[in-house]
């Protein structure tokens, strides 16, 4: 009986802790995510839609996975992407009070990316993360829906 109720006490803590670890552990980002919307700047400056599909993997261990594409086979390179292909990954600091994460970008499709700190603001709503520029300039926003 003894066992049985340090076993259950045990559980029960374990339990407990653990959306605490999981909030230690970045959780409200942590996850894979795929891509549902992609806006750019348009010339009159509103926010236009742009026909990308892909995915965001932010690892428990600190790294961070992009993939991306346009479904043009003609789409021109761009500072992310080559042949409408992005991706890149490295380890990711995230700074949850800012709602920013910074990548180092260890490997990347575009060679140019790699070495750069990429500083993004993130929102999380629920199933829902919104990834913006740190430099609102560039002008665009992506919409993921968790796994």
């Amino acid at each position: 009986m003894k066992t049985e109720l340090q076993f259950a006490m045990f559980a029960l803590a374990l339990a407990v802790s653990g959306p605490a670890l999981a909030q230690d552990n970045k959780a409200s980002i942590v996850g894979a995510w795929r891509m549902t919307s992609l806006q750019f700047t348009n010339s009159e400056g509103s926010l236009a839609e742009v026909p990308y599909s892909g995915q965001v993997i932010f690892s428990q261990s600190g790294s961070l996975s992009v993939q991306a594409m346009d479904p043009d086979p003609a789409a021109k390179p761009t500072t992310y992407t080559a042949n409408g292909y992005e991706a890149y990954y490295g380890p990711v600091e995230i700074d949850e009070a800012k709602n920013t994460f910074t990548i180092t970008v260890e490997s990347s499709l575009v060679r140019d990316l790699i070495g750069q700190k990429l500083v993004r603001k993130f929102q999380v709503t629920e199933d829902q993360l919104v990834i913006l520029p740190a430099d609102p300039s560039e002008g665009w926003r992506v919409t993921y829906e968790r796994f």
